[in-house]
């Protein structure tokens, strides 16, 4: 319930942002507590952790963190079902099997398939804030509307992730449709 209120909270904030630029830091203040809610508020399997007490480990994939140690903040004594945060910045080209959470910043746009591809069916919940980030196979993306942040949602791929997201998140989101049998998403 707790979460639900501060996830509702969250999406009320405006995030006085005229556009997606990574230099507000109160959008990425907004984005950062989202990502500590969806680690409270996801399910990974066993296997995803090797120990009881393993951290989450979150990637910031990119040559630019847009969070600019946001998320650090925002994490620092924090946990989510008992295990602390651990952050780490990492390039596209770099192994990311080790993460929990990846999100995929706007420098990695490019190499996005690559990324996705390279963990396609592993426990990672993936992030992003790029347009089209769920329909491309990520899960969660981050949206500006109406000058506060929103999130989609690609139940799909999270499915094909084994990862189970609270009904309480899905609620809120704007779930992206699911592939057609052409292959692509629909409008």
């Amino acid at each position: 319930m707790v979460a639900t209120c501060v996830l509702c909270a969250c999406m009320a904030l405006p995030t006085r942002a005229q556009s997606s630029d990574p230099s507000n830091s109160s959008e990425y203040l907004i984005k950062a507590g989202f990502v500590y809610n969806f680690a409270k508020l996801t399910d990974w399997p066993a296997p995803a952790f090797s120990q009881p007490n393993s951290p989450i480990v979150i990637g910031i994939v990119g040559d630019t963190d847009p969070f600019r140690g946001t998320l650090d903040d925002v994490l620092h004594g924090k946990q989510a079902n008992g295990r602390d945060f651990v952050v780490k910045h990492l390039r596209w080209k770099d192994d990311l099997r080790g993460c929990n959470i990846l999100f995929i910043s706007a420098s990695a746009r490019p190499h996005l398939s690559d990324i996705l591809h390279a963990i396609h069916g592993l426990p990672i919940l993936t992030m992003g804030d790029t347009p089209g980030f769920a329909e491309q196979g990520g899960i969660i993306n981050f949206v500006l509307d109406d000058n506060r942040v929103r999130f989609d949602i690609d139940v799909e791929a999270a499915k094909q992730a084994n990862l189970s997201i609270s009904s309480r998140v899905l609620a809120l989101a704007r779930i992206v449709p699911e592939a057609g049998s052409d292959g692509r998403k629909s409008p």
